[in-house]
């Protein structure tokens, strides 16, 4: 039989659980998301911070900031990327004025893959080659698409946690996004730690080893993108937009509280990626670019899913001039698409 105080204890439970399940979870509202880059120093965090009241008018209401190596970081100062990188003081401004918009700011750090872009190698494979997931192969990034860094090194993620810890903090963010598209190196010939390897227990073991700090020690919300989860053989989707390389049935070996940013930028009559992720568990928020048309497809579509799971819709700006965020023509439809579908669905409540 159960005493007082063990009764009084199950109370508290009942009583305090829907706030602790709901603490780190989405906004009430449906995310209308914007993913920007290159805000590389303060300056530019200030330009962009100006864009943020006409930004939230529209209706965005979340922020996804790719920070990367562009951070005054004190744990490890040798990865700066950039002369003036963003410092603490700067991303604690930018966070506050996002927050006085009523936007939720959510920076990024590019996980596994994209390590580099062009001849261009980023400070952790410059400064650590060792940490190189294909070391000595593909002299000047030629015949690859971009570096990768070596997961089953635990020094990269020893290095690798005390970045994000710090861009976390900066930002007071309860949210970061890791990153995690084309990945295609594991499992590689070239890659010592790895050769022969399954691609998918290997993407898992990074994702979850990512899910470990960032969930479940420091509580917040974990964000990537989906390609790599979405098989290619079963979708018609393409290398680029799914896997091709084996990696997607790790879809099934990693925690389904991330979010999953489905990115896919061509008009198509559907996208089965959507319910593939609602119906695995995952919150999904659809993801488009630059092509308007595509943008009204994929909202449109994404509507059709009334899944709690649905969370709302992103926009890239990849290659968009600062100056233009503002007017960029997806952004602006998509929103008014978003904003008229509201209205019809208040409206037959």
């Amino acid at each position: 039989m159960k005493t007082i105080l063990e009764l009084c204890l199950a109370s508290l439970v009942l009583i305090f659980l829907p706030l602790t399940a709901t603490s780190k979870t989405s906004p009430a509202k449906p995310w209308r998301a914007v993913h920007v880059l290159s805000y590389d120093t303060d300056a530019d965090l200030e330009a962009l911070g100006k864009n943020l009241e006409a930004l939230a008018k529209q209706g965005i209401n979340v922020v996804i900031l790719e920070v990367d190596y562009n951070f005054e970081f004190k744990s490890h100062p040798e990865l700066r990327r950039g002369k003036t990188p963003i410092t603490r003081e700067g991303a604690r401004r930018f966070a506050a004025l996002c927050k006085k918009f009523g936007i939720r700011l959510i920076p990024q750090f590019q996980s596994l893959g994209h390590q580099s872009w062009k001849a261009e190698t980023f400070p952790l494979l410059t400064v650590y080659p060792q940490f190189d997931l294909t070391p000595g192969a593909f002299p000047n990034n030629e015949g690859i698409y971009c570096r990768e860094w070596d997961l089953m090194n635990p020094e990269v993620w020893r290095i690798v946690f005390k970045l994000m810890d710090e861009i976390i903090d900066a930002f007071n963010a309860d949210a970061i996004h890791v990153g995690m598209d084309e990945v295609f190196l594991l499992g590689s010939e070239k890659s010592p730690s790895t050769k022969g390897q399954n691609p998918a227990t290997l993407f898992a073991k990074a994702v979850n080893e990512l899910h470990g700090h960032l969930v479940k020690k420091r509580r917040v919300e974990m964000l990537i993108w989906g390609d790599r989860l979405i098989d290619a053989a079963k979708y018609d989707y393409g290398e680029w937009e799914a896997a091709k390389n084996g990696t997607a049935p790790a879809i099934d070996l990693i925690p389904k509280d991330i979010i999953i940013c489905d990115w896919h930028y061509e008009s198509r009559e559907s996208y089965p990626s959507i319910p593939l992720f609602i119906e695995k568990g995952f919150r999904v928020l659809p993801t488009g670019w630059k092509d308007v048309d595509a943008t009204k497809a994929f909202i449109n579509y994404s509507r059709t899913h009334k899944s709690p799971k649905m969370l709302g819709y992103l926009f890239t700006t990849w290659s968009v001039k600062k100056e233009e965020l503002v007017a960029f023509p997806p952004l602006v439809e998509g929103l008014k698409l978003l904003r008229e579908a509201g209205s019809a669905t208040t409206t037959t409540r």
